[in-house]
């Protein structure tokens, strides 16, 4: 049963079939920080196996959906995770446990959706993003592989080398724009994101669960086949490049707003 004392940094409201998860460390832009990645990894699990819950709905507190990683200072990258696994195996799981997930989830992106950020709104199945929401996996900007699932989902959404670019460069793109490239369902006025996702999920709601379901079962089918091949290899990948040299200079040098000199090292 998903209760909202079991979660810190994820608020949860739930009303007439419709759960609404709202990332909330606003005064972070929402970055995800070790307790959150925690709760990801697990959240997903628990709003398929609640009885009360047929459609959920992903938001962010504030003026930001999810900024990715928190490499702010007093970050501990090697603190103990709260769920007892390493992060890449909360990783693994995040993508997983939304792929496994039967229920319909709908991201409502209301700013910048970043790195882990821009990863969790594209692995659900449909993305309602306001005109002021930008997107962007910006892994290689901080010195690491994009390993999360970026490289998984980015693919299929707007084809191989489109994706190859947006990865290798870390550009953000607008709302527009990922709209025309197939990452965002529907593009809405700013502040009306979440309006038009509660619209959306409850009309879904509303319908035949098992047939819904099934559907969504079907198609995903395709992505965890992806997944099976690329994640293991991706995130083996991302946990070496969290050892170079480039990701230590890139931390630092986010933390003193200044560009960061990478040496290859």
């Amino acid at each position: 049963m998903l209760n909202q004392e079991d979660y810190e940094t994820i608020q949860i409201t739930k009303e007439d079939g419709i759960a609404v998860l709202t990332l909330n460390r606003p005064e972070r832009l929402n970055a995800v920080n070790s307790t959150m990645h925690s709760e990801l990894a697990g959240i997903f699990s628990e709003i398929d196996s609640d009885p009360d819950v047929r459609v959920a709905v992903l938001t962010g507190a504030g003026r930001g959906f999810c900024s990715g990683g928190d490499f702010g200072p007093g970050r501990n990258a090697n603190a103990e995770r709260d769920s007892g696994l390493t992060m890449m195996q909360e990783a693994r799981r995040i993508v997983d446990s939304m792929l496994d997930m039967e229920k319909p989830i709908i991201a409502a992106v209301n700013g910048a959706a970043v790195g882990l950020g821009a990863t969790i709104a594209l692995f659900c199945d449909v993305v309602i993003a306001a005109r002021n929401a930008r997107f962007g996996d910006t892994h290689v900007k901080m010195g690491i592989t994009a390993g999360d699932g970026g490289a998984v989902i980015w693919p299929l959404l707007v084809g191989v080398n489109r994706a190859k670019q947006l990865l290798m460069t870390g550009d953000l793109i607008s709302a527009e724009k990922a709209g025309e490239l197939g990452l965002v369902s529907e593009v809405t006025d700013e502040g009306e994101a979440l309006n038009e996702a509660m619209l959306l999920a409850r009309r879904l709601a509303d319908g035949p669960p098992y047939a819904i379901q099934s559907t969504k079962i079907s198609v995903n089918k395709l992505i965890k086949s992806l997944s099976n091949l690329v994640l293991p290899l991706s995130l083996a990948l991302e946990e070496v490049s969290m050892t170079k040299e480039d990701h230590r200079e890139a931390v630092k040098a986010f933390q003193e707003k200044r560009e960061p000199k990478f040496t290859g090292s």
